[in-house]
């Protein structure tokens, strides 16, 4: 059969003859760096421990190497993979990679998750499955019924484990570890490594290799970033406003809590086309509708909350609106990160009251990047007094919440910040 000539990158990786076609099929035509940096040492075998952002390709990073080394001769029923995601959007977008990636290859990937009938996947995992993909919620009931079994499993991926952990995971993840053989191959993902990360790659990984992946500015330079200075009372004027101006090819409008984000779309709704919403309140049938009508282009403005969007992964995503400032720093780059990704342009927006000057000062030194300010005349806010910001900010750029000394780099950038911040 003929070799498929990709690119020197794939082929430096030592993949298989059916690896390069399906690569090829799906026009990957370069590794990105996390996949030329992760992938072999994962087809070794070796324990990964992988810091790498959203849209850096690091799904194929490690749905490569489970497809290189599953063995798909083995009759057994019971999965050889076992791999972990936050959210029931991820869970398919990992599943579609994989069907993507082992075409024509008798591989079985089974997807997992809370809000779908469990009997339907209790028959699927009955019919045998290769790779197991699933949130640890679902995962866990499925143990418990002995309805999935473990002790075959080769390998386990955490991926996006700092989420994971954020919403409260870890007792889950940790009871799904024990499980699991002792020999297992593990691969961590995680766009952040903070101490909470570290004692579970200590306590349920053999000598990882340790990956860092994450740029020296956090923010993709193909994005640009703006902010807004708006009354609270005025922000869904200006939403609407912007929206206007900007003609997005496809945006989503973040919220912070559920409510919130009911409340925009139903606000908005009235006013802009083709718009949608999603939340954790939401029936799963309604999310997956959501999603669909997302990628295809039917949805234009979606408006969702951090856990949710963080699983969205949709390439004509031109626009990033942050309707309320992110409470952490790392929050603020999840977001962004869903537009520009994978080199494409995109541009954010962030709108900010006046007293929240702080919180935005935070995530510039956060991304160690200045937010442009932009204006809607007639609806933002115009202060006729300079806003004067403390001497010392006791902020950190590791995560923008815990204090630095007076000698960081940090802290040397404030002066310049503090005069940029005037102007809010």
């Amino acid at each position: 059969m003929t070799n498929i000539r990709l690119r020197s990158g794939w082929e430096k990786l030592a993949l298989s003859d059916e690896m390069l076609r399906s690569l090829h099929r799906a026009d990957y035509k370069e590794p990105t760096p996390v996949q030329a940096g992760m992938i072999a040492p994962a087809v070794a075998g070796l324990d990964v421990l992988a810091q790498a952002q959203t849209g850096t390709g690091k799904t194929a990073a490690f749905v490569i190497p489970i497809i290189e080394t599953v063995d798909i001769d083995n009759v057994c029923p019971d999965p050889q993979a076992l791999v972990l995601v936050p959210t029931r959007e991820l869970v398919m977008q990992v599943h579609d990679e994989f069907t993507k990636l082992a075409h024509g290859l008798p591989i079985r990937c089974v997807p997992i998750y809370g809000g779908k009938p469990i009997r339907a996947q209790i028959n699927r995992l009955r019919s045998g499955a290769d790779v197991v993909v699933g949130t640890p919620g679902r995962i866990l009931d499925h143990l418990g019924r002995r309805t999935l079994r473990t002790v075959d499993v080769d390998i386990v991926v955490l991926d996006e484990a700092d989420r994971m952990l954020d919403i409260g995971f870890r007792p889950d993840i940790e009871k799904i570890l024990r499980t699991c053989p002792s020999d297992r191959q593990t691969l961590l993902l995680s766009a952040t490594v903070p101490p909470p990360i570290q004692r579970l790659a200590q306590r349920y990984m053999r000598d990882p290799i340790q990956l860092d992946f994450s740029p020296k500015h956090l923010a993709v330079n193909t994005i640009e970033q703006f902010y807004f200075s708006v009354l609270n009372e005025r922000k869904m004027d200006l939403l609407i406003a912007l929206l206007r101006r900007e003609k997005p090819q496809q945006a989503i409008v973040f919220c912070r809590t559920k409510r919130g984000t009911e409340k925009v779309y139903q606000q908005l709704r009235k006013s802009i086309d083709e718009v949608s919403c999603i939340h954790g309140d939401l029936q799963q049938s309604a999310r997956d509708s959501v999603m669909a009508n997302l990628r295809a282009g039917r949805v234009k403005i979606l408006v969702a909350t951090d856990v949710v969007g963080r699983g969205i992964d949709v390439s004509g995503l031109s626009h990033i609106i942050n309707f309320d400032i992110p409470q952490f720093c790392d929050d603020y780059v999840h977001r962004v990160g869903r537009t520009g990704r994978m080199g494409r342009e995109g541009v954010a927006y962030t709108f900010v009251s006046p007293d929240q000057g702080n919180e935005l000062t935070r995530i510039e030194m956060r991304i160690d990047r200045l937010l442009k300010r932009d204006d809607v005349p007639g609806i933002t806010y115009q202060p006729t007094d300079p806003v004067e910001l403390p001497d010392a900010l006791e902020v950190s750029a590791g995560t923008g919440d815990s204090p630095v000394g007076e000698d960081s780099e940090v802290v040397r950038k404030s002066s310049r910040t503090r005069r940029h911040r005037r102007a809010l």
